[in-house]
Formats: C-alpha cells, structure tokens, sequence
C-alpha cells in the first residue's frame, strides 16, 4: 500500500507522496494555480472524476520547487477537456481529426492556462511527449513550452488493450531512464494509461507528477487537477 501525503487549503487540494519519510507542508493560490488539486472525498468513476489514495499534508512550494531544482521528474498530463463523449468514434484515424474526439473551446483554453503555470514559475522543461492523438497533439501544442514529438507510447490504451503492457513499459522505462537528468519530461497522454501506470484517475488536464529512485521504483511524487472552470 503506498503511502501519500494530502493537504486541503483554499477549497483546494494536493496528493503528494514523499520521498523521505516525512510529509511537505503545502500552500495553494488560487488565484494563480489554474488547477484544483485532488480531494479524496469525490467519487469514483471511469471517466471524468480523479481517484487518490489516502494522504497527509505537502506544500506545493516544495512540489514546485522539486521539480524546479532537482532530477528526473516526469509530469503524465492528460489531455485538457474536450467536446461531449468518451473514447472516440468507431472508424476514426488518427490521420484525421475530425474523426476524433477533439477538444472543446473551453479545453484549449485550460491548456494555455496550465503552460502558464508552469512557465511563471520557471519550471525547466527539457522534452514535450504527445499521444498521437489529436486532442493530445493539441493540448500539447497549446501548452507552448517546447516542441512536441508524437510518441506512440502514450496512445490511448482504453478502447484497444492489445499493447497496454508494451505500453506502459515503455513509459516506465523512459522515466526510469530520466531519474538522473536535470529538467522536466512532460507526457500528454490519456486517462486510462495515466491510470495504468500511477493507479490514479484524473480529470481531463489533470496532472501526475512522477520520478523513479535509485533502486527503479516509480514513485507519485504529486497529483493536480483542473479547477472548476474546466
């Protein structure tokens, strides 16, 4: 059972794991953080709505600044929201977006908003991966924080699960790989695969912050969510 750290504050909330055995103390500025940070009292579904395990107080000072300073983060971001749906339509292609489900005004707008974030508080990305995907292509592209690269790893495993297992490897290994490199990998992905390899569930441009030890355990190191405003 892992063991996670919460903190609520400001009608807001953030799961955090610690890589020590203490907890980080945790504060949240809701007029700055376009997020709303995972409570463990919403309920649970396949859909739309996070799933945390039990947690114990951080600060968001120190997630921030974790991954400001220190080494082998990977932040696993699922798509910002889209147009009414789920999964995609029968017979869509890749090639081709308007046989996809894409995403909603209100969706490129939380992407820009969550690049901000992360751009105010001079968080060093070093490598933007995308599912294949459209509307992950685009959220990618929105969050303007560097070239995106298509990676067919983080393709949604949720209607096809014939590669889930080769999938999520393949992820594990590439944060496994960055453990020892300064700067940040973000991963634009989906909820069924985020879910695959973290056991969380996130709202549509929800995040999950992650990093492996030195002993290749992969470790949730923070959770954050959209606000209300989508």
């Amino acid at each position: 059972m892992k063991s996670i750290c919460k903190f609520s504050r400001l009608g807001m909330a953030i799961a955090l794991l610690p890589l020590a055995a203490s907890c980080f103390p945790l504060s949240i500025s809701s007029s700055t953080m376009p997020f709303t940070l995972a409570s463990p009292d919403l309920p649970t579904s396949l859909s739309d709505t996070p799933t945390t395990p039990n947690t114990a107080q951080a600060t968001e000072q120190d997630i921030w600044t974790q991954m400001r300073q220190g080494t082998g983060y990977v932040v696993l971001l699922r798509h910002a929201q889209t147009v009414p749906g789920t999964g995609d339509p029968p017979g869509f292609r890749l090639d081709d977006c308007s046989t996809q489900r894409n995403l909603s005004a209100a969706g490129r707008d939380q992407a820009v908003r969550i690049g901000r974030v992360f751009r105010d508080r001079n968080i060093p990305i070093t490598q933007v991966l995308s599912s294949q995907y459209c509307r992950c292509l685009e959220t990618a592209k929105l969050l303007d924080l560097g070239a995106v690269q298509p990676s067919p790893m983080l393709n949604s495993i949720f209607e096809d699960r014939t590669t889930a297992t080769q999938q999520t490897q393949q992820v594990r290994q590439q944060i496994l790989n960055h453990r020892n490199t300064p700067g940040v990998i973000i991963m634009v992905s989906h909820f069924a695969n985020i879910s695959e390899l973290s056991s969380i569930g996130l709202q549509s441009g929800g995040a999950v912050v992650m990093r492996a030890n030195q002993q290749g355990e992969l470790k949730v190191v923070g959770q954050i969510q959209r606000d209300g405003n989508g």
